[in-house]
């Protein structure tokens, strides 16, 4: 019985601690908008801009530039052009 409940809070720690790390990394809201706002300014200056642009860009992962690009296209600011692979791209509404 001991060893269940220790296990138990064990693993609740772990839980928790990853929930932890995890809440600490992400971005404020300010400097997450200021990226996509880059991103923006980016497409002022050339008609496209692809996933491996923003990577480079922002300095940031592939899930990252992924996640950026997903929500300025549901803010309705840009439009993806392509389905899947190196052919898709994003371009200003």
């Amino acid at each position: 019985m001991n060893i269940f409940i220790l296990l138990l809070v064990g693993f609740a720690g772990i839980a928790l601690g990853s929930y932890l790390a995890r809440k600490q990394t992400s971005l404020p809201f300010s400097q997450k908008s200021k990226r996509k706002e880059e991103i923006l300014e980016q497409l002022q200056t050339v008609q496209k801009i692809r996933n491996n642009d923003i990577e480079e860009l922002l300095g940031v992962s592939d899930a990252t530039a992924t996640r950026y690009l997903q929500e300025l296209e549901n803010e309705g600011k840009i439009k993806q052009v392509g389905t899947t692979g190196k052919s898709v791209y994003y371009e200003k509404i």
